[in-house]
């Protein structure tokens, strides 16, 4: 049964919207944040929203939709907007809303928006997937609209960001749900047992077949097919699989009998496929084949946003799971999670929530349960990889021998990773120049005042200091501009700045680092470079 909680804010709105919204599902009209936590544990939250009906600058609430954040993170709430109030965007005490309406309110269509919103998040908890981020949910829309067609699907994205997570969700989702779903990890099986593995084979076809053996494909048929680390599959299996996707046939290894089979194949990856082909290690007709219809996971360092839904939801299936009673965690811990950068993903961050969940001496995981590498901002590339000396070119060794392989690669990505960092920090550098043209003509000025002797001494760091500081003021007053001396480093004015826009956008990192032209990353970056709190 879908259930409404509409709040009281606003009497004159909330009466007219209870009669509009019960085709949509049982109302219950709420007062404050005490009325949201008894509804929120009172029953089943799958099929549940709240709708805020005004008062969003009141003080009550702002604590109401907080109660609803920490209560049920993953419960939708719609905030319906006054004549003349003005869009709150997605910052401060608003994050937990996930649509807002303006008036002149159409009920009908507060009624579809709320239906939409209850439908995804039930389509999500089908998934698996948590998250409100834009970028999840992309990824859940186009999980709704592959799911039902059989094409073939690729999945990509960084290893842990949930790929067969997805996989098995398209497949619960899919006419197909009724039967086998079958996962195989490609890089996990040595070549010589992967057609086997794969396709089956006929007793005697090889030494130590003893007997008849089904493979993956067969077992499967009228279901679907997940092949986990496609790249890292051979050339001869590679050769057999484009058949089975053209023709939906193949033949067990040393047997002559084609066998004809309905199967839908999903694969994924974590390697650039194209990159691949390019390097002649994949076939590019099977990249083709494969990549009919394509799921792009994206890193959870760029939906920071979602960081807090995934510990809440972690500490609950954890703390079931190894039976320990936790009430939740620290805000100041919350901030280092969503600080960091998490190189290996979802998998890592939920590596982690467990072990504080074992660990933690409290029922309240605090910054001291977290580990030091993770508090100090460590961790945001993985180490390099160490070459030892199996691997090392030998005398009389050919140069496209197998055993260089290892090097070669990880020579070329390191090549390719330090191309990509040089043109960040160039387009970085000619961004700023451009927005800040000002600064340059200064100093050209300050170079042609300059008298020839005596030499100027350089301001003592003392009054630079005093200029920074009042730089710092001037921007914490809300102007549109920071105060420039010469004399200041381009450390210093890049601080400035980056202080002064931050303030504009009320603390919202995305738009300031949208109006300062550097990635969010990179904000993130400069953030605890110069020490900023924001």
């Amino acid at each position: 049964m879908v259930r409404i909680l509409v709040t009281t804010a606003d009497l004159d709105r909330a009466a007219p919207l209870q009669q509009a919204l019960e085709s949509v599902g049982a109302i219950q009209l709420l007062a404050s944040a005490e009325d949201v936590r008894a509804a929120l544990g009172s029953g089943d939250e799958e099929r549940l929203a709240v709708v805020v009906s005004g008062g969003l600058g009141e003080p009550d609430t702002e604590a109401l939709i907080a109660a609803v954040y920490e209560a049920a993170p993953q419960v939708p709430v719609v905030a319906l907007l006054g004549e003349g109030e003005a869009h709150p965007g997605d910052a401060g005490v608003y994050v937990g809303v996930d649509e807002y309406m303006e008036a002149p309110l159409d009920h009908e269509e507060v009624a579809l928006v709320i239906r939409r919103l209850i439908d995804r998040k039930a389509l999500k908890g089908e998934l698996g997937i948590v998250g409100k981020s834009a970028a999840i949910q992309e990824v859940v829309e186009k999980v709704a609209q592959i799911a039902p067609v059989g094409s073939t699907v690729l999945i990509t994205g960084e290893s842990g960001t949930g790929k067969e997570l997805v996989a098995r969700g398209l497949h619960r989702l899919s006419p197909r749900r009724g039967r086998p779903f079958i996962a195989v990890n490609i890089a996990a099986l040595p070549e010589t047992l992967l057609e086997s593995e794969l396709f089956g084979h006929e007793k005697g076809a090889f030494t130590g077949a003893n007997s008849l053996r089904k493979g993956i494909f067969e077992l499967a048929n009228g279901g679907t097919v997940f092949l986990d680390e496609i790249a890292e599959m051979p050339p001869g299996p590679q050769t057999r699989l484009l058949r089975v996707l053209e023709q939906r046939e193949f033949m067990r290894v040393g047997g002559g009998e084609t066998l004809r089979v309905d199967v839908r194949v999903i694969a994924a990856t974590n390697r650039d496929l194209r990159q691949a082909v390019e390097l002649g290690e994949f076939r590019r007709d099977l990249y083709y084949r494969l990549d009919v219809l394509n799921i792009h996971l994206p890193p959870l360092r760029e939906r920071h946003e979602d960081i807090p839904l995934l510990v809440h939801a972690f500490i609950q299936e954890l703390s079931r799971e190894h039976q320990r009673e936790f009430k939740g965690i620290a805000p100041e811990a919350m901030d280092i999670l969503v600080g960091y950068d998490w190189p290996g993903n979802v998998r890592e961050l939920r590596n982690l929530v467990e072990s504080m969940v074992v660990l933690a001496p409290g029922s309240i995981i605090r910054p001291v349960d977290i580990p030091p590498d993770v508090r100090q901002g460590a961790g945001r590339t993985l180490p390099s990889p160490v070459v030892s000396s199996a691997v090392l070119p030998q005398p009389g060794l050919a140069s496209d021998s197998p055993a260089r392989l290892p090097q070669m690669e990880f020579i070329f990505r390191t090549l390719v990773d330090l191309k990509f960092d040089v043109e960040d920090l160039r387009r970085e550098f000619e961004l700023y120049k451009r927005r800040h043209p000002e600064l340059t003509s200064a100093r050209e000025a300050a170079v042609v005042e300059v008298p020839p002797q005596p030499t100027p001494e350089r301001q003592p760091p003392e009054e630079l200091e005093v200029d920074l500081a009042a730089a710092q003021e001037a921007a914490a007053k809300g102007g549109q501009g920071i105060e420039f001396h010469i004399g200041m480093t381009m450390e210093e004015l890049e601080r400035a700045a980056i202080i002064a826009t931050l303030k504009s956008v009320g603390g919202n990192r995305r738009r300031a680092s949208d109006m300062l032209g550097i990635g969010e990353r990179t904000l993130y970056r400069k953030l605890k470079e110069y020490e900023i709190d924001a």
